[in-house]
């Protein structure tokens, strides 16, 4: 169908050392010499040049190498696909293009290498500083590795992030605040703080079904979640998504994009590619149509996305929003009444209790056009 422009384009590369417990992405494990990655590599390459000659790169202003471990398929296949971005889309500068790694592939030829083609993000999965909880979590990587990670990042980046994980079994508050201060103190710009999930089919939820690792506890979660500004704010970071925080200017501008409706591309195994028209919105995923909206299913559907950010939507984007979607006004007047959200400065803004209940928030306002 006729659509948009592509603003923001996301690339997947599956591949790890070891596939973590708790792990349900599309990730698989193999050797790093394995054939199979440099095979993978070569089809994301002629797909980019597909895609550039036909256009579709061409107003491209964020990409993100996600995963699976990026860093872990080295320089060589990260040299040759971010060389081959190089020269099919407008990569200056001024281009948010974010990489995750994580720390046990982390080397200092990798950071220079891939900051020399054009990456100016990096993104590192650190998830805790404390050993025992790493181990819990059945990541390969240490405390001491994570730290020299960070600081061998900083020798080109700039922007350097790290996730964080809370509720992991046997964490105590006290365990989640001296990783946020460790991340401070080691000058990262950006924090993502995620509370564990444990997904069915996974090694995680097996353990859990035979009484070996407790279940999540959704209490201990909210409290560490509640406890991440009480150290970041003085720090610097403020919080401008539910599960972010960074410095001035240093918001990830890719995941920005998936929360404001900008339409993305997905190139990869399981990558989503969202087109639009101010008429129709499908999302596509190997091949398939997962998504197919009309006009007022959109319209409800970026009420939702945006109230992930802290700054929610204006009451001018509420009031536009109502010409499709008359119920939306008294939606959100019931919304501000049950503490969910607060009506602030011509602005509609989740509140923290809200964050915490996201099921029920998000769940009002896709009701309006299911």
């Amino acid at each position: 169908m006729p659509h948009d422009p592509y603003k923001a384009l996301y690339i997947h590369l599956p591949f790890c050392k070891h596939r973590c417990a708790y792990c349900d992405f599309a990730t698989r494990a193999v050797d790093r010499d394995s054939p199979e990655i440099g095979e993978y590599i070569e089809r994301l390459i002629l797909d980019i040049r597909r895609k550039a000659k036909e256009g579709e790169l061409s107003a491209i202003e964020t990409v993100y190498l996600g995963g699976g471990t990026p860093s872990y398929i080295g320089s060589k296949h990260l040299s040759n696909l971010l060389y081959t971005l190089g020269v099919s889309m407008d990569l200056t500068p001024d281009v948010e293009c974010s990489m995750e790694a994580n720390p046990e592939s982390i080397t200092l030829e990798l950071v220079r290498d891939i900051y020399a083609l054009g990456v100016n993000s990096l993104s590192i999965g650190v998830q805790s500083f404390d050993d025992g909880l790493l181990k819990t979590l059945d990541r390969v990587h240490d405390g001491a590795r994570a730290e020299e990670a960070v600081r061998m990042a900083q020798e080109r980046f700039e922007n350097v992030s790290v996730d964080l994980m809370c509720g992991i079994p046997g964490q105590t508050p006290e365990m989640f605040l001296e990783s946020l201060r460790k991340a401070i103190d080691l000058g990262v710009t950006h924090v993502s703080v995620y509370p564990l999930t444990i997904e069915d089919h996974t090694p995680f939820r097996n353990m859990v079904d035979a009484g070996e690792i407790e279940d999540v506890n959704e209490e201990h979660e909210a409290l560490m979640m509640a406890m991440a500004p009480n150290e970041l704010t003085p720090a610097g970071f403020h919080r401008y998504e539910v599960a972010s925080y960074a410095k001035e200017g240093y918001e990830c501008r890719h995941n920005i994009a998936y929360w404001t409706g900008v339409p993305y591309l997905g190139l990869g195994t399981s990558a989503v590619t969202m087109t639009q028209n101010s008429a129709r919105r499908m999302r596509v995923q190997d091949g398939e149509v997962v998504d197919d909206l009309d006009r007022r299913q959109m319209a409800a559907e970026d009420l939702m996305m945006k109230m992930r950010m802290c700054r929610g939507v204006s009451e001018d984007e509420v009031r536009e929003a109502a010409l499709l979607l008359p119920e939306v006004l008294e939606v959100y007047r019931g919304m501000v009444r049950d503490n969910l959200v607060e009506r602030k400065d011509g602005r509609y803004m989740p509140t923290f209790g809200g964050w915490l209940l996201g099921n029920e928030l998000y769940g009002r306002l896709y009701e309006l056009a299911p």
